[in-house]
Parts: structure tokens; C-alpha cells; sequence
């Protein structure tokens, strides 16, 4: 059985969190997108300046999941100004949960998302929100089942191609 180990990363940890970044985002977009916009959006978020600002922003965190030390997902969390709406003061941004094709259905979303409520419940906020593409049927499925809710959505821009994301919210209650 593998077990799965959750850390928060560092600045030390670019590198691996952008190999993973490029991986999963075109495995799960590739097959639904042109080639142009996979490597538009790739050249432009997931370059090595913008992931060195995230990484170095104090309000944003990384977690790197690792099983056996191999890396097989992450996580990418933003606070106050480093959210990408501004929602709610008091609210955590999930700007990313991603998690290699080969291990999909082994936990590991779960396991992030359950870092990010404990994260929430930590800190204080009053709520957890995040953008899914309303195309992507099984991260919908996977946020609906953790008891998030649609409250809103916002236009997406992949390359040349408009895409909605549906809002997602997920109330903490102590």
C-alpha cells in the first residue's frame, strides 16, 4: 500500500512543480483543446517567472503530494489579494488541484482537498472557492461530492478559445 505524504513546498521545489504543472495540465486539457492554446497557456502560466512570483507570493501556497517519493500531484492555494476573483476577504482561493493520470482514483485529490479544508479551518476563513471548467464532468462530480456548490461563473480565456468556469463554493462550519 502506498502511502501518500502531503508537503508544503518551497522555493527549492520549482522545478518539480513546474515538470508537474505542464504534465497533468496537458494531460487532462490536451485531448480537448487545439495544440496552439495547450502551448499558449503553458508558455504563458506555467513559465518559470510566473510559477517563481507564485511560488515567492506570501499569500499564495504550494503542497507537492509525493507516494514513495515520487510526486504524483499538488496543490496550489491563494489568500486576501493572491485569489484570482475577489470573492470574499475572507475566503481561500483553490486555484489548483492536480494530479497525475496514473494515479487518478487513488485518493489523492481527496487527500488534497481534505488538506485544503483543514488549511481553511486553521485559518479562519469563512469559505473555500474554486474555478472548474464546466466541461470537466469528473472534477465537477469530485467538488459536488465534497459538498461545494455552484454560486457563480466567469469566463476562462485557453489561447484563442472562450471557456466557462463554474464557481464553486464550500461554506466552513466550525
Amino acid at each position: 500500500m502506498n502511502t501518500i505524504e502531503i508537503r508544503k513546498a518551497t522555493g527549492s521545489d520549482l522545478e518539480t512543480i513546474q515538470k508537474i504543472s505542464i504534465q497533468t495540465f496537458t494531460e487532462t486539457f490536451a485531448g480537448v483543446n487545439t495544440t496552439e492554446n495547450i502551448a499558449d497557456y503553458i508558455k504563458n502560466s506555467l513559465n518559470t517567472e510566473q510559477l517563481t512570483a507564485e511560488l515567492n507570493n506570501v499569500n499564495s501556497q504550494f503542497y507537492i503530494a509525493y507516494s514513495n517519493d515520487e510526486v504524483v500531484g499538488y496543490l496550489k492555494i491563494n489568500f486576501g489579494d493572491a485569489q484570482t476573483e475577489s470573492i470574499n476577504e475572507n475566503a481561500l482561493e483553490v486555484q489548483r488541484i492536480y494530479v497525475l493520470q496514473n494515479f487518478h482514483g487513488k485518493n489523492i485529490g481527496q487527500l488534497l482537498l481534505d488538506e485544503v479544508k483543514k488549511i481553511a479551518k486553521n485559518t479562519d476563513v469563512d469559505s473555500v472557492w474554486l474555478g472548474v471548467w464546466e466541461e470537466n464532468h469528473r472534477a465537477l462530480r469530485f467538488y459536488t461530492k465534497n459538498g461545494f456548490v455552484v454560486f457563480d461563473k466567469h469566463v476562462f480565456i485557453m489561447g484563442n478559445d472562450e471557456q466557462t468556469d463554474l464557481l464553486m463554493r464550500f461554506e466552513i462550519h466550525e
